[in-house]
C-alpha cells in the first residue's frame, strides 16, 4: 500500500483521533466523587484516570501521532473519514467548532429504543434461564422505586407485578432514549477508526464501571442479586445495537455557524457560495 508524501500538496497530516481524554476525565469524575461516597470509588477512578492519562501521553508523546487524509478540491454532499473540506475565509464553514455534522435526534431516539429492546431481550433470557422467570430481571429494576419489590423475596420477584413492570418499562426507556441521544454528540467526537470499539464497547464498560461502584446506593436490590457478567454483556449489547442505529443515520449540519435569526427560523438560512 502506498503512502502518500507528507509534503505533497494534495495530502494533509492531521492529529490522530484519541478517546483517552474522556477515559482520563471519567477516572476524575469518580476520583472526586469518591471523596463524598466512599474510598473504593476514589480507587476505581485513580486506576481509570491513570489508565487514561497513561494512553494519552503514549498518543502524544515522543511524538504526536499523524494520519494522512486528501484535500478535496470540489465540496462533497457529505465527507467521509478520510477526507477533509477546503474552508474558506469569509464563508460558512470556516473556524467552525468540531463536530461538523451529527445525527439527528430521531437516530438518537431510534437507537435508544432499538438497544433497549436487545438489552430487555438478554435480560430477560438471563431470568429465564437463571431463575426460571423472565420478570425477575423486570422486578429487580423496578424495585428502586416499588417499595415492595425492594423487600421482596427471590420467589416473590420472580412473579409478574403489574406496577413493577409499569415502572421498569418507564425507567428503562427513559434512561435508554437519554443515553442514545448522547450517543449522536458522543459518536461524531469518538477515533473514526474505532467507532465500534469506543461507541460500542468502550463506553458501556466505563458506564457498567461507574454503575459498579454506585449501584448499591441507587438501587440496594439489583445490587444485592444482579449478576454481573451478564449486566456486562447487556450493557455492551445495548451500546453496540445502539451505536450502530446512531452511526448509520445520515448526517445533518449543525447549526453552529447560522445567525440567531436563522436558528429561530425568523430568516432562512444563506447558501454556501
Amino acid at each position: 500500500m502506498n503512502i502518500p508524501d507528507s509534503e505533497d500538496p494534495k495530502f494533509i497530516e492531521i492529529p490522530e483521533p484519541t478517546g483517552w481524554p474522556i477515559i482520563a476525565a471519567f477516572g476524575l469524575v469518580l476520583l472526586f466523587a469518591g471523596l463524598v461516597t466512599s474510598f473504593f470509588i476514589t480507587f476505581i477512578g485513580v486506576l481509570i484516570g491513570i489508565a487514561g492519562f497513561a494512553g494519552w501521553f503514549m498518543d502524544v508523546f515522543p511524538h504526536p501521532k499523524h494520519f494522512t487524509v486528501a484535500l478535496e478540491e470540489e465540496p462533497q454532499p457529505h465527507t467521509t473519514a478520510r477526507s477533509i473540506k477546503y474552508l474558506k475565509i469569509g464563508q460558512r464553514g470556516h473556524r467552525m467548532r468540531l463536530p461538523v455534522e451529527v445525527p439527528p435526534l430521531m437516530a438518537g431516539i431510534k437507537g435508544g429504543i432499538v438497544g433497549a429492546v436487545a438489552m430487555a431481550i438478554l435480560a430477560c433470557a438471563w431470568g429465564f434461564f437463571r431463575y426460571n422467570s423472565i420478570w425477575y430481571p423486570v422486578n429487580l429494576l423496578a424495585a428502586a422505586a416499588v417499595p415492595s419489590l425492594a423487600e421482596a423475596s427471590q420467589a416473590a420477584l420472580s412473579q409478574f407485578h403489574l406496577l413493577g413492570f409499569i415502572v421498569a418499562v418507564i425507567s428503562h426507556g427513559s434512561v435508554s432514549t437519554m443515553i442514545g441521544l448522547l450517543y449522536i454528540v458522543l459518536l461524531p467526537m469518538l477515533p473514526a477508526k474505532f467507532e465500534w470499539f469506543w461507541g460500542g464497547i468502550m463506553t458501556p464498560l466505563i458506564w457498567s464501571g461507574f454503575l459498579f461502584a454506585t449501584i448499591r446506593f441507587i438501587n440496594p436490590t439489583l445490587a444485592a442479586y444482579v449478576d454481573w457478567p451478564w449486566f456486562i454483556i447487556c450493557q455492551v449489547a445495548f451500546g453496540m445495537v445502539c451505536g450502530y442505529v446512531v452511526f448509520k443515520e445520515e448526517k445533518v449540519e449543525t447549526m453552529q455557524s447560522l445567525s440567531i435569526a436563522a436558528k429561530l427560523g425568523i430568516e432562512a438560512p444563506e447558501e454556501n457560495s
